[in-house]
């Protein structure tokens, strides 16, 4: 790689990693202040906080890194047509072909950064946040329900109690478990306390009864003093089944029959599949899109923010037939091949413009000194 392809990868790589730390940055800020509700109401410690919030950073990454490079690259792109040095490069006799190369070099770079992250990490991101959240609502009581209030801890379970008193016991407590309709559930206790022990979370109910249907119009009704229940049992029904998304790559390709006997599921898993092996490619798409805009040497009296906005919006469609084209396929198995043209057909119109132009561009023209 010759010094002017060194300096122009330099200098795209240092704008791509700018921006992507700034983007990154700034949007997991937000999605922080989404989660200081487990330091406020749900008593979470700040290693908790960090560990939730840092776990999106993974998926946040995988967004942005191809906004970035597509930034970055016009941004380099603009600097150096600015500062007139592309025309004194074309003057020079450097090709497109050599001024593309540091761009894609980066722009592969990228792709193979987006790959792993989408293939392997994500998904462990993802299943470790699911972890940490089932973690979270073992003590559902201290860090979910809401006093005065019917809270679904998860479908057909209600937890409710009245109030709390200042030693963290409960007043008025009513639950109900509707999970299986044949065996529905209800606790009424007068007092109840959340205790821990051997890492599970228990609650001691006080002076209640326990109702259970028997049959139409029938139920028994058990009066207790004191009844304790194991709360891991909940918060194991919520992690019991994998959503597609915190599956493994692996998993996704070679799916289970029951996986596949649900058309629904099927097709979940199908687009989440699609989506990790397509998303990578917007790197390059990225790349050959802003070049392709930018790429040809410009006077300082040629504008160049018409070039700039139709890049942008090449880009935004491109990115958001990609999108749509991966959501299809979850009903329409066929639109998979769509997945993959919309790429294909965004890198090769951009390279068609970017040779075509210079095929048809009037020959630069140099100029000689006189040495007197």
């Amino acid at each position: 790689m010759s010094r002017i392809e060194r300096y122009v990868l330099r200098t795209a790589a240092t704008a791509f990693m700018t921006g992507l730390v700034v983007l990154t940055g700034v949007i997991w800020i937000t999605q922080a202040l989404r989660q200081i509700d487990l330091l406020t109401s749900k008593g979470q410690t700040i290693i908790i906080f960090v560990m939730m919030t840092g776990l999106a950073l993974p998926s946040l990454v995988a967004v942005i890194a191809p906004v970035a490079l597509f930034a970055g690259v016009l941004y380099t792109l603009s600097k150096l047509n600015g500062d007139s040095e592309l025309v004194v490069m074309a003057a020079a006799g450097v090709s497109p072909a050599r001024l593309l190369r540091p761009i894609v070099a980066l722009s592969v770079a990228v792709f193979v950064a987006v790959a792993a992250i989408t293939v392997q990490l994500l998904p462990w991101s993802f299943g470790e946040m699911e972890n940490l959240t089932t973690y979270i609502r073992a003590d559902f009581i201290s860090n979910f329900a809401r006093p005065g209030a019917f809270n679904d801890l998860t479908f057909g379970f209600v937890f409710h109690y009245r109030e709390r008193t200042p030693d963290g016991s409960l007043r008025g407590v009513f639950m109900q478990d509707r999970r299986d309709p044949a065996h529905v559930s209800t606790y009424i206790a007068e007092a109840g306390k959340t205790v821990e022990k051997d890492g599970s979370s228990y609650l001691q109910l006080t002076k209640g009864v326990l109702l259970r249907p028997q049959a139409a119009g029938d139920s028994a009704m058990v009066t207790f003093d004191d009844y304790t229940i194991d709360l891991s049992q909940f918060s194991q029904a919520i992690a019991a089944a994998k959503r597609p998304r915190e599956r493994s790559t692996a998993d996704l390709m070679t799916p289970s029959a029951d996986d596949r006997a649900d058309p629904a599921l099927a097709g979940h898993i199908r687009s989440e599949l699609l989506d990790r092996l397509a998303s990578p490619l917007y790197a390059i798409v990225a790349g050959f899109i802003a070049f392709a805009a930018l790429g040809e040497a410009r006077t300082t009296r040629q504008g160049r923010g018409l070039a700039i906005a139709g890049a942008i919006l090449a880009f935004v469609a491109v990115r958001g037939l990609g999108i749509a084209a991966t959501t299809l396929t979850v009903g329409v198995p066929s639109a998979a091949v769509f997945v993959w043209v919309i790429p294909a057909a965004a890198v090769l119109g951009a390279l068609a413009m970017i040779f075509r132009r210079r095929l048809f561009s009037p020959p630069v023209r140099r100029v000689a000194t006189d040495p007197a």
